[in-house]
């Protein structure tokens, strides 16, 4: 699975205060522990107000490019600002996020139609976010559609099936599981990804949520998720079910991660 460590981001109100008070060391020291952690991109999020986004993702984005190499997931709910600050990010990475809502894609498109940067696509449009998976399928092949116009490879797509509270939920995990299934069967060479924290929020437990439902998004085909790299138990749910999945060729992934400490904490006998 690739892994797009999350905890870089003003939502969380530890990282946001220190954002507010310019603490460099907060920032620093949560690319080097997600980098050590070993995920393959560092979400970079900001979370304020638009007037003032550009220059504090080039300051946030300053510090993290100092201490990781890893390449960026530039964060941010506003085309504009995505398109303005990806001049600060030092190689190509990967967007997070459009959508075909307004004009999200018709912006952020054609910015990176001839770079090798990839772009996270939500599964939601206009009307916001579809209640059924046939629905969010149909909103998926209006995106490729669009990458198809600006000559976007389909690999170069993070397809994201919206993942949305379980405990609100009718049907549990039920349309995000049936989006992920029908839109690897439409195409094998995007990728799908999920914010696999977002099911568990208002639940106890949370960790016990978020473990499962990553192992059932794996199952159904998806292969990316945006999470806390450095969550021992998280990870090991990853190892197990790409084990227990054919995706780990005679589990030398899963031995190698419990060797080296990556995963765990395993139960007492």
């Amino acid at each position: 699975m690739i892994i797009i460590g999350e905890k870089i981001n003003g939502s969380i109100p530890s990282v946001g205060k220190a954002i507010t008070e310019r603490d460099e060391a907060k920032l620093r020291k949560l690319a080097v522990q997600q980098d050590d952690a070993g995920c393959d991109y560092l979400d970079v999020c900001a979370s304020v107000p638009e007037d003032v986004e550009e220059e504090t993702l080039k300051w946030m984005l300053e510090l993290v490019q100092e201490e990781s190499d890893l390449p960026i997931c530039l964060d941010s709910p506003s085309p504009d600002t995505i398109v303005k600050t990806m001049q600060y990010v030092k190689k190509p990475g990967l967007i997070n996020s459009v959508s075909m809502e307004g004009d999200k894609i018709a912006k952020v498109f054609p910015a990176i139609a001839n770079t090798r940067w990839k772009c996270v696509a939500l599964c939601s449009d206009e009307k916001g976010i579809p209640a059924t998976a046939e629905e969010r399928i149909e909103v998926f092949k209006r995106i490729l559609a669009e990458a198809d116009k600006y000559g976007i490879a389909h690999s170069r797509l993070f397809i994201d099936p919206l993942v949305e509270m379980l405990c609100t939920s009718e049907d549990g995990i039920a349309t995000v599981v049936e989006t992920i299934k029908g839109i690897r069967a439409i195409d094998e060479d995007v990728h799908i990804v999920g914010a696999i924290s977002n099911i568990s929020f208002n639940l106890p437990a949370r960790p016990l949520i978020n473990q499962t439902f990553v192992t059932l998004a794996i199952a159904a085909g998806m292969d990316a998720g945006i999470l806390d790299p450095m969550n021992r138990g998280m990870r090991g749910a990853i190892y197990a079910a790409e084990a227990c999945m054919g995706l780990d060729d005679y589990c030398m992934e899963y031995i190698g991660a419990f060797r080296e400490g990556r995963i765990g904490p395993l139960p007492k006998a």
